[in-house]
């Protein structure tokens, strides 16, 4: 066997073991960013993907391209994940009520939503994407981090609560990333 037909078959049988045909994924900021970067790995190997953006236009920017690769990608505007930079004492108590909505409550609602279906998978698995300010504080993130923070906290309550679903969780805390960085995040979202 040649090199290029050993590398060939090579490719072919990694596609195979990681395959997710007949599976499916919901990716939530998935128009950019870690998100974007997951979607594409997830569609690449087979699974259906269901993916959510805060605008619109990048929304449909991104499902055009992915229906060009050939992707099964379907898509709706809303989001979890959001900053507003400010020093603590600028927030206002409208700030902080929408900040906790969309990074924490969102969460806990969708995978209280997605419950049963994980259940009846048998072999379910979420992974929240969290933050380093989780952990430590930097500037302008005095609500994102503890916010970031209660999704690690809520993590470990749904593993413990719905291990006996066949049910995993994992977080991951990455430090501020731009786009082309997401890839090094990819494989580990995809892996987990």
């Amino acid at each position: 066997m040649g090199e290029a037909e050993a590398e060939a078959e090579g490719s072919s049988s990694k596609d195979k073991r990681w395959s997710l045909q007949g599976m499916t994924a919901l990716v939530t900021g998935g128009s950019k960013g870690i998100g974007h970067a997951i979607v594409e790995e997830l569609a690449g190997l087979g699974a259906s993907v269901h993916t959510c953006s805060r605008t619109e236009s990048e929304l449909n920017n991104c499902l055009v391209e992915w229906k060009a690769k050939g992707f099964q990608v379907t898509g709706s505007t809303n989001n979890v994940g959001n900053n507003i930079g400010k020093a603590v004492s600028d927030y206002t108590a409208e700030d902080v009520s929408v900040l906790t909505s969309t990074n924490f409550e969102s969460a806990y609602s969708m995978s209280v939503l997605a419950h049963p279906f994980l259940k009846a998978s048998a072999a379910g698995s979420i992974v929240f994407i969290s933050s380093v300010v989780s952990a430590m504080p930097a500037n302008f993130t005095p609500i994102y981090g503890p916010n970031r923070a209660a999704i690690n906290q809520l993590g470990r309550y749904l593993a413990y609560d719905w291990a006996g679903d066949n049910i995993r969780l994992n977080t991951v805390a990455p430090a501020v990333i731009k786009t082309p960085l997401a890839q090094r995040v990819k494989p580990l979202c995809f892996y987990l």
